[in-house]
């Protein structure tokens, strides 16, 4: 059955954040799309197989919001599941939600008489007016005093949206070229010993099997992978309750080739199976959705996937 959410409601209340919530939990989804056009666009979902789908309608679309509840029928007809989200706040913290971010409110240019501006407080009032209808469709949520990442923990809950795994990314970088700014957490490798000063290593990547050996036979580097592995299992599931869907970890030594390489393979086979793992080596340009068969490679052979990461 097709799943359809509609995402409404008064200006500033959190529909962009909602959106994106619908988003990121796998809901194909259109912003401001006007109602007279809704029903073919969820028909054409439905005959495209589709399966979440996310609109998000607001004042802009006031000439023909009186139709929703006759669309909403007719698209319960098609076999969609319809649920309704209004979002709302008090007018004290919308207005402040527009000085902060210094916006106009949408109906600004319609309510425009003979020269003058109208203001925050009359814009929101007549968007009440217009929108009320609306509240009797679904779940109205008050945003007042929720911060961003409690609106989308109650957006998931409101439309039972599956908890999507988080994306875990291991990457390697070199110190010399600067901290990778996608980085979430950082930890420096540059403590252990070195193989770029064995010339038999040298021209070698952490990826292949004589640097690995060297560096596993080498007491404080399994210390130093198990710590860092005990951090992010302790604090993984922190991020992931603050509604984030992904983590980048970075592991940095001087010049990003053997032992932050060793050590990002060895934490994302510790990791694999903990939603979706992938492998960055910056230093080496790949991108690699982690393979827990792949095994070590020589320097400069095709990704061990085909399937890249969305590197930078």
């Amino acid at each position: 059955m097709l799943r359809v959410v509609f995402i409404t409601g008064i200006s500033g209340s959190g529909k962009s954040v909602a959106l994106r919530t619908l988003e990121d939990a796998g809901y194909n989804c259109v912003d401001n799309l006007p109602v007279r056009f809704l029903h073919d666009f969820i028909a054409s979902a439905h005959d495209d197989g589709l399966q979440r789908v996310g609109v998000s309608i607001d004042a802009r679309s006031t000439g023909a919001i009186a139709n929703l509840p006759n669309t909403i029928t007719s698209l319960r007809a098609l076999g969609a599941e319809i649920r309704v989200v209004f979002l709302d706040a008090d007018t004290g913290t919308l207005v402040q939600r527009y000085s902060e971010s210094r916006r106009r409110h949408p109906l600004t240019d319609r309510l425009f008489r003979e020269g003058i501006a109208p203001s925050i407080e009359a814009c929101i009032a007549h968007e009440r007016e217009l929108l009320g209808p609306l509240r009797e469709l679904g779940h109205v949520i008050d945003t007042t005093g929720l911060t961003p990442s409690q609106l989308r923990s109650w957006i998931r809950n409101v439309v039972q949206a599956d908890t999507v795994p988080p994306v875990l990314t291991f990457e390697s970088f070199a110190f010399k070229e600067g901290v990778p700014l996608d980085a979430d957490l950082v930890f420096d490798v540059r403590c252990l010993p070195n193989p770029h000063y064995d010339p038999v290593l040298r021209p070698l990547t952490g990826r292949d099997a004589p640097v690995a050996s060297f560096l596993a036979a080498i007491p404080n580097v399994g210390r130093m992978i198990d710590d860092i592995a005990g951090f992010i299992r302790t604090w993984l599931p922190e991020y992931m309750h603050d509604t984030r869907s992904y983590l980048t970890v970075a592991i940095g030594c001087t010049g990003g080739k053997h032992r932050s390489v060793y050590v990002v393979e060895q934490l994302a086979a510790m990791f694999a199976g903990q939603g979706q793992v992938l492998v960055r080596h910056r230093a080496q340009k790949q991108f690699d959705l982690y393979d827990p068969g792949g095994g070590p490679a020589d320097p400069g052979p095709p990704p061990r996937s085909t399937t890249p990461s969305a590197g930078p």
